[in-house]
């Protein structure tokens, strides 16, 4: 797997599979994860797969067939990253947001926040909202088990409906928080959550509502992106710079 960190750094990647499970003390497989390991891998019995609930918590087992995992090693925990990392976007169309969270996901941001603002184009409300938010849910679940993520990233911030930038900032205070903008200053160290705007770009009142509630604002390159671009962009940035200390 390309970029992967030495397995003496993370045993549990060593395991042929991981998937995600309620309870570590007695490690049971759903049907979609039975049908993945037996069908989609055709892993044999006896092959090592990493159970993890999701929250740091995780522990060897063996493939035993059908839902069946036997475990064969004491639960561990490994320490949730610090500080947490956020990036809000304004959803586009198509499956285009799937590849923002798949993408969020596997570099290792905390939070995931879709986000309505005055020039989006894709709007999400009502029953179609919370049908949205579990399919991007499910895509941040397939996507921590492919790149063997133990802490499960939030999408949405606690809620089935996207925020606005304004309800973002008062849930998550000014500090640290940037809006992407061109023109805008180099992200550095001290940016915890990044907003990135619809294809439109942001209105002249949410700019000035973000430089009121404390947000600073950044460019995110030289060059102009997709808005899916950018967010996965933001991502990558905040990533290393926490990595970078």
């Amino acid at each position: 797997m390309a970029g992967r960190p030495d397995d003496t750094d993370a045993p549990w990647r060593s395991a042929a599979a991981q998937v995600l499970v309620d309870d570590l003390d007695a490690p049971g497989l759903g049907s979609d994860d039975a049908h993945h390991l037996g069908r989609v891998l055709r892993l044999r019995a006896g092959a090592e797969v990493c159970a993890t609930d999701g929250q740091g918590g995780w522990r060897s087992t063996t493939y035993a067939g059908g839902d069946r995992l036997d475990p064969v090693g004491e639960v561990c925990h490994e320490p949730r990253p610090d500080p947490l990392l956020t990036v809000a976007f304004a959803p586009v169309k198509g499956d285009r947001p799937e590849l923002v969270v798949q993408k969020l996901t596997e570099v290792g941001v905390d939070r995931i926040v879709p986000l309505v603002a005055a020039r989006s184009v894709v709007r999400w409300d009502g029953d179609r909202a919370a049908k949205q938010m579990e399919r991007l849910r499910r895509v941040a679940r397939e996507a921590s088990g492919q790149c063997r993520r133990l802490w499960l990233p939030e999408v949405g911030l606690g809620t089935d409906a996207p925020l606005t930038p304004a309800a973002l900032l008062d849930a998550l205070g000014g500090g640290g928080t940037v809006v992407a903008e061109p023109g805008g200053g180099v992200l550095d160290a001290g940016a915890r959550t990044v907003l990135v705007g619809p294809e439109g770009g942001w209105s002249p009142e949410e700019l000035a509502a973000a430089d009121a509630g404390g947000a600073g604002r950044c460019t995110l390159g030289p060059h102009v992106l997709r808005a899916e671009t950018a967010a996965i962009v933001a991502g990558a940035l905040l990533v290393t710079l926490r990595a970078n200390g």
